[in-house]
């Protein structure tokens, strides 16, 4: 077992009211209103405070949300939803073009706000903002691309089409880890399609969730927009319930354990609501025989100890072939040591708190349910005697049939195993509940895929000599199993956030007009057309056999 020291007053952090100023720059005091509904700021709940994991100490205070602060909240983005919803996408699009241009302008103090009250280190404070500011891009693309389609009729003179509107209003309900990068995976999206959008973010991230609100206000009123276009809460469990029972959100979407998610499903199921669940992960890495060593011990430390291992995406499980297992352990082993622990707010700290004095107890409690079935302790294992909750970053060698093993600890432990060939392999990274992230490393074509084929990984996101972690926003995020099967950010996960419907139309009308009322792409292939009042296109003498055009259709009534 690697020694290293459980005492040291340095990874302590001693507040001071200058280290706070820059709160100011984003709207933040020493006490603040944690509802905005109906485009003003209030709060009739309890008054919480705001931690600091670094040191436990105060950093502000926060009046959460009462019940009757969500009704009134409800009841005006439900009037707002009825204007969303018949702007145009694309004028949606530049609106959202504009909040991210309002982040931009304020990413490194919102960066840092994600450090000082979550706890991971400050690049990632700010990579995490930066995420937001890049889906608001995506989003303003997607705004011009919600396309519907137009299916061949089996029916003579008909035409049948696929048309996508609006669900209504969104729930988003947000976990401590990204504390507002979650909420840009669904809210930029959920907006351009048309929706209100309803957060309620960590009880422990309460400051994050009020200045990224303040920023999306901001945006709004110079639009002259009902500000109820977005209606934040702070508040705990009884605003989450109230969010999943509400008919008038037409889909909640959950980040957290899937213990919690899977009770949210059950509430929104029984009204016949939508869900999108972002629940638990527990992620494989796999490193064969003639896998490049450095890459893949390089990669495993990302994964396994960025953000104190609090990502659902992070390394879990280290599955390693047996003729090159001591040989990556070693290296793995000589890396730990090299990890800087401390204030995350600090150059060259890569491993910051824990993010509350709970999560620390559960580190405690996890270490010992290891040791009891038989895990052996590599380097770690213990808690850094501070005023934080920091802990060592673990190795643990272990069966991969102990249950333990197939729970997720959230934190930064990481799991020991190995295996003789790529069947044993596969079949260890999917013997786990949770399907979210997996990774392989290797350079044989084969092995590569058999692994991203239907034999496979059975996870949502299926790496090839990357780590676990650090999905890109242009694909779709999320995972299978008891990860929950919801989908986020890019390819057509827009498709959730909207309801679809099939038209059949009978060609009864007269020749019509050219009308700005719906735009579609039509493959005319067994007449020619050359009326110019159905064609906007100078090109509008189609020739036959599956010639394209667009066109604007307007059906009299």
């Amino acid at each position: 077992m690697s020694e290293s020291s459980t005492t040291s007053p340095s990874y302590g952090m001693t507040s001071t009211k200058r280290e706070y100023d820059f709160l100011k720059e984003i709207g933040l005091g020493s006490r603040n209103l944690g509802c905005y509904i109906n485009g003003v700021w209030q709060g009739n709940g309890p008054v919480v405070s705001s931690v600091n994991p670094a040191n436990n100490q105060t950093i502000s205070e926060v009046a959460e949300a009462s019940i009757q602060d969500y009704e009134e909240g409800m009841q005006g983005c439900a009037e707002a939803a009825k204007i969303w919803m018949q702007i145009p996408a694309p004028k949606r699009g530049e609106i959202v073009r504009q909040i991210g241009d309002a982040l931009r302008a304020k990413l490194h103090y919102l960066g840092r706000l994600v450090s000082l009250e979550m706890g991971k280190i400050l690049a990632e404070g700010i990579g995490e903002v930066q995420e937001i500011i890049d889906m608001c891009d995506f989003a303003v693309g997607l705004s011009r691309q919600l396309n519907g389609s137009v299916i061949p009729s089996e029916r003579p003179n008909h035409m049948m089409l696929e048309m996508w509107n609006p669900l209504g209003i969104v729930g988003v309900i947000t976990a401590f880890n990204f504390p507002c990068a979650v909420l840009g995976w669904n809210a930029c999206i959920a907006l351009v399609c048309g929706n209100c959008v309803v957060w309620k973010g960590a009880p422990t991230t309460h400051l994050i969730t009020i200045a990224m609100t303040k920023i999306v206000a901001g945006v709004l009123e110079k639009n002259n927009l009902p500000g109820a276009i977005l209606t934040t809460f702070c508040g705990g469990a009884e605003i989450g319930q109230a969010m999943a029972k509400d008919t008038r959100i037409s889909l909640v979407s959950f980040t957290g354990s899937t213990k919690v998610g899977l009770l949210v499903q059950q509430i929104v199921n029984q009204r016949f609501g939508k869900c999108l669940l972002e629940l638990s992960g527990n992620n494989a890495i796999i490193v064969m025989d003639d896998a490049d060593t450095e890459l893949a011990v390089r990669s495993v430390l990302f994964a396994a100890v960025g953000t104190a291992g609090q990502r659902c995406t992070t390394c879990r499980r280290l599955l390693l072939h047996e003729s090159i297992y001591h040989k990556v352990l070693d290296r793995l082993l000589d890396v730990y040591k090299q990890v800087k622990i401390g204030n995350p707010l600090e150059k060259g700290t890569l491993l910051g708190p824990l993010h509350t004095s709970a999560s620390r107890e559960n580190f405690e409690k996890g270490i010992q349910k290891i040791k009891s079935q038989g895990g052996k302790i590599l380097t770690g294992g213990n808690v850094i005697e501070s005023e934080g909750n920091f802990v060592q970053p673990t190795i643990v060698e272990i069966s991969p049939n102990a249950d333990v093993v197939k729970e997720e600890l959230f934190g930064p432990v990481l799991y020991v195993m190995k295996f003789q060939n790529l069947k044993e392999a596969i079949e260890i990274n999917n013997s786990v509940p949770q399907g979210l992230s997996s990774s392989i490393f290797t350079h044989k074509p084969e092995i590569i895929f058999k692994w991203i084929g239907p034999q496979g990984s059975d996870c949502g996101i299926v790496n090839v000599n990357i780590p676990t972690n650090g999905a890109e926003i242009g694909g779709a995020f999320g995972g299978e199993k008891a990860t929950g099967g919801g989908r986020e950010a890019g390819s057509d996960s827009w498709k959730q956030y909207m309801r679809r419907s099939t038209w059949y139309l009978k060609k009864v009308f007269s020749p019509v007009r050219i009308e700005e009322t719906m735009s579609l792409d039509y493959y005319q292939s067994d007449y020619k057309v050359e009326s110019e009042d159905l064609f906007r296109s100078p090109a509008a003498a189609m020739e036959p056999l599956s010639a394209r055009a667009s066109f604007a259709l307007f059906l009299k009534p």
